[in-house]
């Protein structure tokens, strides 16, 4: 047999649990804006479920009133939690509004027109729905990738409002499901919906460990200064633009960027002042690049970027798109301004560098070591055909200046 009142206290008991962890969870992580919903929603759903037993010690409808508020409050919490999770906007009104209209169907079908099968409707109706609308970003994430924890959450979801749906159908033809009955068939419901709300959580952690991973992966591959690619990041693209060239026999080229009298900049205004310089010229070239190119910071004052399907010519109009623009800022500066002047080397994939991006990067090197040769500020593009006349510079590589 069944103790209803015993499960609701295990229903309390492990949601304290879970409200704690998340309590940590958001302590440890407070930028997971996530976890504060998610703890919000243990500690009201345990207040209302605590609440709801008190109807065994008190003869009136108020505690179960009150506890269907906490349980109700707890769904829409938790379906905006998933909301956050996923830097949607939360729905507070839609929320506010479906809880509302929900408690207020309860209070009208115990108060005013006792129906047990109505109130249960609007009970079950304020548990579903928020779920229900937060289901599909579970399910069909923005980005295109569902996670394992998303996955189990979106199942789980599912699984509570078959429960809920069975409970208000028994309801509508005839039985008897709600708490005040307190049968073995309500028992049955509780134990199930404790088990999924449970799972659900850990759905949600699983969610969170995947998301915090995610982050800290990213954070490995991004510069800590400018928040471009580093270099770790770059030689892994460039790998991997290697290799679909090799495959495909489709060019992408590559710009090797250095900054002309860095060193200066930091022995004359300090390096607070040349980490000010790097930071502007990333806003600066960014402006110049297409969706899919990559800025990449390798160190220092040394930059890349990997534009992916550009021939040698494609490449040299984008180099010359982000000289232009460092000297129009240039010009532009007044008082204590710093201008920022470029030198630009331009390299295209090609047989010879097959899957070793260390090739690719020492053409686009020279040709940088050229630009800076004819009086920096500009760029040199590095011509792979064989010069018609002896290398003058002994590298047995030819080097074009494009004006």
């Amino acid at each position: 047999m069944l103790n209803v009142p015993t499960l609701w206290t295990v229903f309390v008991v492990n949601f304290l649990a879970l409200g704690l962890i998340w309590a940590y969870v958001m302590r440890t992580y407070p930028k997971f804006a996530a976890a504060r919903f998610w703890m919000a929603s243990s500690f009201i759903g345990a207040t209302g479920a605590m609440t709801a037993l008190l109807r065994l010690f008190v003869a009136s409808p108020l505690p179960l009133l009150l506890g269907a508020a906490g349980v109700i409050a707890a769904s829409c919490l938790a379906a905006m939690g998933i909301q956050r999770f996923y830097h949607r906007p939360v729905s507070w009104r839609v929320m506010i509004a479906t809880a509302g209209l929900s408690l207020a169907g309860v209070v009208f079908f115990v108060v005013g027109f006792d129906n047990m099968q109505l109130r249960m409707l609007c009970y079950t109706l304020g548990q579903a729905v928020p779920l229900v609308l937060a289901l599909r970003l579970l399910l069909s994430p923005p980005e295109g990738r569902v996670s394992p924890g998303a996955r189990l959450s979106g199942i789980v979801i599912l699984a509570i409002i078959a429960i809920l749906v069975v409970r208000t159908v028994g309801n509508l033809l005839g039985g008897d499901f709600s708490a005040s009955a307190g049968g073995q068939a309500h028992g049955v419901m509780v134990l199930g919906l404790l088990f999924l709300s449970m799972t659900l959580n850990f759905g949600f952690l699983l969610m969170a460990m995947d998301s915090l991973r995610n982050e800290v992966a990213d954070l490995a591959l991004l510069d800590d200064l400018t928040g471009v690619a580093n270099r770790r990041h770059l030689l892994q693209r460039l790998s991997e633009e290697c290799a679909r060239s090799e495959r495909s026999s489709e060019p992408f080229s590559l710009l090797v960027i250095d900054l002309d009298g860095f060193k200066t900049i930091n022995d004359t205004h300090g390096h607070a002042a040349g980490d000010a310089c790097l930071q502007h010229f990333t806003l600066m070239a960014q402006t110049r690049l297409r969706p899919g190119d990559m800025l990449a910071r390798t160190g220092g004052d040394e930059f890349c970027v990997v534009l992916p399907s550009s021939t040698l010519r494609e490449a040299a109009a984008i180099a010359r798109r982000v000289l232009e623009v460092c000297r129009q800022d240039a010009v532009s500066c007044t008082g204590i301004d710093i201008p920022i002047a470029i030198s630009i080397g331009v390299a295209q994939w090609d047989r010879g560098v097959g899957q070793f991006p260390d090739r690719l990067i020492a053409h686009a090197d020279h040709a940088l070591y050229a630009a800076k040769k004819n009086g920096k500020n500009d760029f040199a593009v590095h011509d792979p055909a064989p010069p018609l006349m002896p290398d003058p510079i002994g590298s047995g590589e030819a080097l074009r200046k494009f004006a």
